[in-house]
């Protein structure tokens, strides 16, 4: 199995069904061999049975539900235990970043690294459609902290769309401990710990409506989040 490919699903059937059949026929196409873990987060709404559904016509389709909702962060991990790939990427359900800008950073695990992040940041990155104005400030001073003290040189740690070596997300998903939203950099900053090679990749990203993202809750928290990780791996 080349490539895992694990989405996490919280009330998700408005969106995940076209993302699924994007997908499928792109990785087809790509000629790898593949499989998607749709993990669902304890949704309320028809995304299990929408993938149920699916499942009937693609073999390639996994799906694995909690009972409750844990947290984006949960579900990746989840996930991740479950993926069979010698490659294991995350994505979003949205495919906010399109899943044509994998091999972008599949070359960059090609080239020796461990890690290759999508970037809506970083110089040469494509915003085809912006996130409404205070949004996208609030993200861009988030990343501004977040660099200053636990991730210098990274730009954006929070879009969903990261490629690992199959080995090194095992052990980083291992050491996670946070359930929702800082999982990104939590992993990121474990990922440094140990030494693993970390390449920022610029793509084309388009905002989707329907973030589960509160710009104040899940701010706040995640700002608690960057200081817990810090204290917590000194």
């Amino acid at each position: 199995m080349d490539f895992s490919i694990v989405i996490p699903a919280f009330n998700e059937a408005g969106r995940l069904g076209k993302s699924l059949e994007n997908i499928i026929a792109f990785m087809r196409k790509w000629g790898y061999t593949f499989e998607i873990i749709v993990v669902d987060d304890g949704s309320t709404d028809a995304t299990p049975a929408l993938v149920e559904e699916k499942l009937k016509n693609h073999k390639e389709l996994r799906l694995v539900r909690l009972p409750t909702n844990q947290g984006k962060g949960y579900a990746v991990k989840t996930g991740v235990g479950e993926a069979k790939g010698k490659y294991i990427l995350f994505s979003d359900a949205d495919l906010s970043t399109p899943i044509e800008e994998l091999p972008k950073l599949f070359q960059h695990i090609k080239e020796g690294y461990d890690i290759a992040i999508a970037s809506r940041a970083y110089p040469g990155a494509k915003l085809e459609i912006h996130q409404p104005f205070p949004r996208e400030f609030m993200g861009r001073v988030f990343n501004f902290i977040l660099r200053t003290i636990l991730l210098p040189g990274i730009y954006d740690t929070q879009c969903g769309f990261k490629l690992f070596k199959g080995e090194v997300a095992k052990e980083l998903f291992r050491r996670q401990t946070l359930k929702g939203f800082s999982f990104d950099f939590e992993i990121l900053y474990i990922a440094r710990k140990l030494g693993y090679k970390i390449k920022e990749v610029p793509v084309r990203w388009r905002h989707a409506p329907g973030s589960k993202v509160k710009i104040l809750k899940n701010g706040v928290s995640s700002l608690i989040d960057i200081f817990r990780i810090k204290w917590r791996i000194r």
